[in-house]
């Protein structure tokens, strides 16, 4: 099927002309008017498949394209996919090393038999004030009122390190929680780090006196792990809780979508999740 024709079938499926049909750089550059935040010239923010001219029949924002999410986009004729994390395994989605792979063979041949763009939109969610992130996450979990001073601090209703953690895993569902610290360890001040968490910045956080609990997506055992075990040997009343990266922001993207159908209405719009990859035994 040829462009033109794609754009009559496009004009049957959204109701509009044929010359009035969205197209991937109409969203974005949208999308770029509407984030509040200068475009940066260096940023991962780009089209990782199809392209600015693809005809958009609609819209489906996740935290991870995976080819689950993919093809659970396309069997809901949604064929633009804006996606936080990269599409194709590294930061810059390069594939040259991997062209002759199987996986994304498979992977590339679906996005382009379905007619499906790709967009990250990290950068610039990240930067915009709020972050869309965070706000997802905050939304998600309840959490406006305990909002401290602190960015990403929040001072909750006095309670235990077991008691916050199960809070969590049953407002995220998360499956595979990981903790560090003393169940019974009184908790009140907790800080957010969604995502990937340095040790630097994980350092800085844990030392300040008024946070009893660090939450994260992840970190590097050897760094972060090893200090916050460090940290409480050493005898401070500390605690430290492993969400998983796509668990602790995924919430970030469906925020995305209901910002989305504030400044775009001519197709649909919807989160489609990645959800959390592990699983663990029952027994």
């Amino acid at each position: 099927m040829n462009r033109r024709r794609f754009l009559v079938a496009s004009a049957a499926v959204t109701g509009l002309s044929a010359a009035d049909v969205l197209t991937a750089g109409v969203v974005v550059d949208r999308i770029r008017k509407q984030v509040g935040v200068p475009w940066r010239e260096q940023t991962v923010d780009t089209f990782k498949a199809g392209g600015p001219d693809t005809p958009v029949t609609g819209i489906s924002t996740t935290f991870m394209a995976t080819f689950d999410v993919l093809q659970r986009a396309a069997a809901a004729g949604k064929n633009f996919v804006i996606t936080h994390e990269p599409t194709f395994y590294n930061h810059e989605d390069q594939t040259k090393d991997f062209a002759s792979d199987p996986v994304y063979g498979a992977k590339a041949a679906f996005i382009e038999k379905n007619r499906m763009a790709i967009f990250r939109f990290h950068d610039h969610w990240h930067a915009r004030r709020p972050d869309g992130i965070m706000a997802g996450v905050i939304a998600g979990l309840g959490w406006e009122k305990y909002r401290s001073a602190e960015g990403r601090g929040f001072t909750l209703p006095p309670t235990t390190l077991e008691a916050l953690a199960a809070d969590l895993r049953a407002k995220l569902q998360v499956k595979t929680i990981r903790v560090i610290g003393d169940p019974r360890l009184p908790v009140k001040n907790v800080a957010y780090g969604p995502g990937f968490n340095n040790l630097q910045g994980a350092m800085r956080t844990l030392a300040r006196a008024g946070t009893d609990v660090l939450v994260i997506g992840e970190s590097r055992e050897w760094e972060t792990i090893e200090y916050a075990q460090d940290a409480i040997a050493a005898g401070q009343k500390k605690g430290l809780i492993i969400l998983g990266h796509a668990i602790s922001e995924e919430p970030g993207m469906k925020e995305c979508a209901a910002w989305l159908k504030t400044f775009i209405n001519e197709v649909p719009i919807e989160f489609v999740p990645a959800g959390e990859p592990f699983w663990t035994p029952k027994t």
